[in-house]
């Protein structure tokens, strides 16, 4: 296991890299580019001076998260080749740069969504990110995002990119009549256009599942249980198509089995890379999220960690959102407190059940 954190570089993140490397056991980041729309090729300037920023604070960056994928290419447009030659540019540089994984996702439109950024914890007067569908009944998309954005806190939030929202209507018109087949149809000739450069450069891509773990706003989603990751697999037979397996993405839906997810895609190698949070079930189609120790969730950390453990032990993790507590100032779910304990509760489950397997 490789203990990682998510960073979004010093001119937007809360957090300096001096304060993730000195988290017992974080071995790097992974990283993101907050400032590139999608579409656009990631430059060897931009990519050299981010990760040689990592290396020199003694971390590694070995993971790239949010390479966003174009809507015209999950929707099968006839623009959609030269966004992904753009792609593929964007992988070789990257790949040039030492990166061996990039976390990506298919989720049209919405990378994911809340309802609440902060909702208090009646029981310890923290806060963490809130969900209940219920509320997005007097919502539309529109007014989603106006309250998503002035919730922000002023930071930029991933998949929630100013210029991909100043779209929004335009994009959701579009999407009209597009079927759970013919995005999966999209993914597949996405999948089939960047294999092969993914197989030379060495990179492999690893899909994050939706988040929440269901359709929202009539729109397809694709990839939120076993049996989507079954057809994902599917798509293309190149080990380089792998899974960014988030708990707590597909812990959202109840009956999503994570630790036998876990086990599955584990064992089939083609799981690379997890985010790992715990969840809240609060009612039907309602959760918040909530610290990483098991009892304050409804899942279980120690199954998760040791279906890795026994299945998948080289994979890059980091512990993903937390709660915002001790009265921090951050970007929702992307704090350090809550983050950094996360990150020691997983590498002592692991430190036990790696001493328990021997």
């Amino acid at each position: 296991m490789k203990m990682t954190f998510r960073w979004f570089g010093q001119k937007s993140d809360s957090v300096s890299l001096k304060q993730i490397k000195q988290i017992p056991g974080m071995t790097g980041v992974m990283g993101f580019l907050d400032y590139k729309a999608a579409g656009e090729v990631w430059t060897e300037e931009e990519i050299r001076a981010y990760i040689g920023e990592v290396r020199a604070a003694g971390l590694e960056c070995e993971v790239i998260e949010s390479v966003n994928v174009h809507e015209d290419i999950k929707m099968g447009l006839p623009s959609r080749d030269a966004y992904i030659e753009s792609y593929k540019a964007t992988i070789r540089n990257l790949a040039k740069y030492g990166v061996k994984v990039i976390v990506y996702n298919f989720m049209p439109v919405f990378d994911w969504l809340r309802t609440d950024l902060a909702r208090v914890i009646p029981e310890d007067g923290s806060n963490s990110l809130y969900f209940d569908e219920k509320d997005l009944g007097d919502m539309g998309p529109l007014d989603i995002v106006r309250r998503t954005a002035e919730a922000s806190k002023g930071f930029s939030l991933p998949g929630w990119e100013p210029e991909r929202m100043a779209e929004l209507e335009t994009t959701l018109k579009r999407y009209e009549g597009m079927t759970a087949d013919g995005l999966r149809e999209s993914f597949k000739y996405f999948l089939e256009a960047i294999m092969p450069v993914c197989e030379e450069c060495g990179v492999v891509m690893a899909c994050h599942p939706d988040d929440p773990a269901w359709p929202i706003f009539g729109l397809p989603r694709v990839v939120h249980s076993m049996e989507d990751f079954e057809k994902l697999v599917a798509l293309h037979p190149s080990p380089n198509n792998s899974i960014c397996l988030c708990t707590g993405s597909l812990g959202s839906n109840p009956e999503n089995d994570i630790p036998a997810i876990v086990r599955r895609f584990g064992a089939m190698g083609r799981i690379s890379c997890l985010h790992i949070r715990n969840v809240k079930h609060l009612g039907p189609r309602v959760f918040r999220e909530s610290s990483h120790l098991s009892s304050d969730g409804d899942l279980d950390m120690y199954e998760i960690v040791k279906a890795m453990h026994d299945t998948c032990p080289g994979a890059y993790v980091r512990p993903d959102h937390g709660r915002t507590i001790w009265d921090e100032e951050g970007r929702p779910g992307y704090g350090l407190y809550d983050r950094a304990l996360g990150a020691a509760y997983l590498n002592g489950l692991w430190e036990a059940i790696d001493k328990a397997s021997k």
